[in-house]
């Protein structure tokens, strides 16, 4: 056999290409697994994108760190609507946020130094970890306390000498919590105190419900400690174009500017140009997704609990995260069981980190009438169990 880095080797096993080949090749299964909008990306940007394809624009490489144009309207996006200044030196655009953290980790991150992650978290996270040969610690976050960050056990778990970053994400993949101004200033004066960086993924920022998020990186003193990553895929129905940012202290935006060079060489050009124009629209398209999103989460969540699966309100994202301990203590047995008896298809809790175990996540990113059916079918399943 020939030879495989024992970084390859190592990465974490995950369900998740499983369950999507299921859902591919097998019709008859309705998926609560996507993690990416539902919706068509808005006629304004998909119009504007012909045109830019027409004109023969943006088939060439754009400089590295992202187009001017696109890094100064993302300069005013951020400083309206999440009340962060900077400036487009201090802006890197990158192939969608998850080149942002991956090429932020290598910048900051030498072997064998730490990186607190959230647990349940985003299940990209542990990956790059590991290929940057960091040694993930992970922040157990309790569904008593509607899985935020208690500022207490991150205080224990951080190590001055050993721990250079600590990534928060909200709204939360996968518990849709929204961090409260009172813990993300507790959890700014951690960082300071133990001089690591904060990455924000606020991936989902403009999908919220009753709670505003706010950005760590607004808070005051803390420009040099926080890399915060957006991304026009979840907020414009974007995924497919590849396109998301970061900004953060010059210094280390530099230096991932390097590192992005020798990975993407630059994010693609003709989404980049469609960007500036998504960022010129305003909140009508996403404020029409967000009305329906809400629908869907009230009829999910409720039905879910129902359902004897304890499920917390999301406060944003799209992701319902619900405790089946009283169904099964496995959470991969019981959605292979959803899978092949019920024919729905939901993420065990163990893809998001050791604390992952008794739960499942539900994406409401999917049809209403989907979801319905979904929930019919889960409930003759869980009635089966009892």
């Amino acid at each position: 056999m020939t030879h495989l880095s024992e970084r390859e080797l190592d990465l974490p096993e995950v369900e998740f290409p499983k369950i999507f080949k299921r859902i591919i090749n097998d019709k008859s299964v309705i998926s609560l697994g996507p993690g990416e909008p539902d919706f068509i990306t808005p006629k304004p940007i998909l119009q504007y994108a012909k045109k830019v394809i027409s004109a023969g624009r943006g088939t060439h490489y754009s400089e590295p760190q992202g187009l001017i144009d696109l890094r100064k309207a993302i300069v005013k996006k951020v400083k309206k609507e999440n009340n962060i200044k900077t400036s487009p030196e201090n802006v890197l655009v990158t192939c969608g946020s998850q080149e942002a953290l991956f090429a932020g980790l290598l910048t900051t991150i030498d072997p064998t130094e730490e990186v607190i992650l959230p647990s349940p978290g985003y299940l990209g996270y542990i990956p790059p970890v590991d290929l940057v040969s960091g040694v993930p610690k992970f922040l157990k976050l309790d569904e008593e306390d509607k899985f935020e960050i208690n500022p207490d056990r991150l205080r224990k778990l951080a190590n001055k000498r050993k721990t250079k970053v600590l990534v928060i994400n909200s709204p939360s993949n996968p518990t849709g919590n929204v961090l409260s101004k009172k813990v993300l200033e507790e959890i700014a004066d951690i960082a300071v105190d133990n001089n690591m960086h904060i990455f924000s993924d606020e991936a989902y920022e403009q999908i919220k419900y009753d709670k505003k998020p706010i950005s760590i990186a607004s808070l005051n003193g803390m420009e040099d400690y926080v890399v915060t990553f957006q991304t026009f895929s979840k907020s414009f129905a974007m995924c497919g174009f590849r396109l998301g940012y970061c900004l953060g202290p010059q210094k280390v935006i530099k230096d991932m500017i390097k590192v992005h060079h020798y990975m993407t060489l630059t994010a693609p050009n003709i989404s980049q140009i469609v960007g500036v124009k998504a960022l010129s629209l305003g909140h009508k398209y996403i404020n029409g997704m967000v009305k329906e999103y809400r629908r869907r989460r009230d009829f999910i969540v409720k039905r879910l609990n129902e359902l004897d699966m304890p499920t917390p309100m999301p406060e944003g994202a799209f992701y319902t995260f619900s405790n089946i301990k009283a169904h099964s203590a496995n959470s991969s047995r019981f959605s292979k069981r959803l899978l092949n008896k019920a024919k729905v298809a939901v993420i065990p809790g163990t893809e998001f980190g050791p604390y992952g175990e008794g739960y499942v996540r539900c994406s409401f990113a999917t049809d209403y009438h989907l979801i319905e059916k979904a929930m019919n079918r889960i409930e003759k399943e869980v009635g089966k169990i009892r």
